[in-house]
């Protein structure tokens, strides 16, 4: 059972804190989550009362921004071009990264996102792989596409750090929001020949732009066969080229993931960096 997050709050600085929070090596772990101050030093003093008090309850490590699990917002911007936020990107406040740090939390995880023309991005031959096959969702039934996203997410990154399992009712209501938002032509499956799900892609316009959107964003996908992802990327890319978008973006990635390296292939370009950070807590 999920317990409910906890409002800490003072004077300039609210969070919520999760008590279920993904373990960190191990240790008993809270997180900071709907992190808000007006300045950097009451952002600190908000931390700083945060990790005392969870200290006093046996909690030895404190981990954020994160809501309570990897699978809902988290991370902090730790540098940026200057460029809008993207659709589904976190955002950071002006003294979000001075209050953590001077709170004494440190970099644990580095991720990025990346940009890239879609004519830079595609390479003169399409990518095949023989038996393989690449088809669109054909926008029928959202609810079984979530499922199958949630069914072959859950099985990709349950080896990724603080990683927790999601009841699949969870990550329906995740994702209820964001359907009306979803391009059908950019939700992609490979199938073997023998029909099995292999690997997927979820993309979507980036709705902040405004009504016509430029922009296509990669946002996540995962694959169980070598080679596969790069198809779906492809795929993808020339797809939304076709659709009449002109950029990409390659959507939080992990610096130490081979996804960032695919990305550099397209001629991605890192526009945005984030962190999750984390503090030991006093005994």
């Amino acid at each position: 059972m999920t317990e409910t997050p906890m409002e800490c709050a003072i004077e300039g600085a609210s969070c919520l804190i999760f008590r279920d929070a993904p373990s960190w090596e191990g240790r008993r772990t809270a997180s900071i989550g709907r992190f808000r101050c007006d300045s950097a030093m009451a952002g600190r003093d908000l931390l700083a009362r945060a990790a005392a008090d969870l200290a006093t309850e046996g909690f030895e490590a404190l981990i954020g921004p994160m809501d309570g699990d990897t699978w809902h917002s988290y991370r902090l911007v730790t540098e940026s071009d200057g460029s809008p936020p993207f659709l589904m990107e976190p955002v950071s406040g002006a003294f979000d990264a001075e209050a953590f740090t001077t709170a004494g939390f440190a970099p644990l995880s580095g991720y990025v996102s990346t940009r890239t023309t879609l004519d830079a991005a595609i390479a003169p031959e399409a990518v095949s792989i023989a038996g393989v096959s690449v088809k669109p969702w054909d926008g029928s039934d959202a609810a079984g596409l979530v499922r199958q996203l949630y069914a072959m997410s859950a099985a990709a990154f349950r080896n990724n750090a603080f990683f927790k399992p999601l009841a699949e009712d969870g990550f329906l209501k995740l994702y209820e929001p964001v359907m009306p938002l979803v391009d059908p032509r950019f939700v992609l499956f490979a199938r073997n020949e023998a029909g099995a799900l292999i690997g997927f892609l979820f993309g979507m316009p980036d709705r902040l732009e405004g009504a016509a959107p430029r922009t296509i964003i990669l946002k996540t996908y995962a694959s169980a066969q070598r080679g596969v992802g790069h198809l779906l990327a492809d795929h993808f890319h020339r797809s939304a080229r076709e659709a009449g978008f002109t950029q990409a973006i390659h959507a939080l990635m992990h610096v130490d993931n081979v996804s960032l390296e695919r990305s550099a292939r397209h001629a991605g370009t890192v526009f945005r960096r984030y962190a999750l950070l984390g503090r030991l807590l006093d005994a």
